[in-house]
């Protein structure tokens, strides 16, 4: 009897309370050959761990609850093969320290995209970029702008005029952006 080998897709874990961005990452890294689970949350994170634990993870630093450094570190216990990379919007150099000190392969900055997320685990072991399994679909540059509003508006706890701020436009140009649909791709 001859066995043949497969190759499975590498596992990932992404956990981040931004639903948007989350599901966003999510789908780009399935297009690419992975198989992904998300989580919105610490212990639910762990509770995807504690069923199958994934060879790479992708966490969110700041997050209700627990954060993703006190996940990391129940994580390591739990398995330390698994690659973490920590993702944050809110980056500080004493966060990336604690962080690589707990085991993580690496520390990036939002706003990030799956390519990026790549990169970045490829850049730790010093390997060529991870490639994709096949064609991937580019979000459109109307899509792309709308899941950044999002992320922002989400950021500033659904303040619209905060938000607009942020972005850099008027409170009311934001307010005509969000009665829109959000673009299909």
């Amino acid at each position: 009897m001859t066995t043949v080998a497969t190759h499975a897709a590498p596992s990932i874990l992404l956990v981040d309370d931004d639903e948007t961005l989350r599901e966003r990452l999510a789908r780009a890294l399935r297009e690419r050959g992975y198989d992904v689970r998300t989580a919105g949350n610490a212990d639910e994170a762990m509770v995807k761990v504690r069923e199958d634990s994934p060879e790479l993870a992708v966490l969110d630093l700041k997050m209700p609850g627990r954060s993703g450094i006190e996940l990391l570190k129940e994580m390591r216990v739990y398995d330390p093969a698994t690659e973490v990379l920590i993702l944050t919007g809110y980056g500080s150099i004493a966060t990336a320290v604690e962080a690589t000190k707990l085991g993580a392969v690496g520390y990036v900055p939002k706003p990030v995209d799956a390519d990026e997320i790549l990169a970045a685990f490829s850049r730790m072991r010093g390997e060529r970029p991870l490639a994709a399994a096949g064609p991937v679909e580019t979000p459109s540059l109307a899509r792309a702008e709308w899941e950044h509003i999002q992320r922002v508006l989400s950021d500033c706890g659904g303040n619209i005029s905060e938000a607009a701020r942020r972005l850099g436009i008027h409170r009311r140009s934001l307010q005509r952006k969000l009665q829109k649909y959000p673009p299909a791709r």
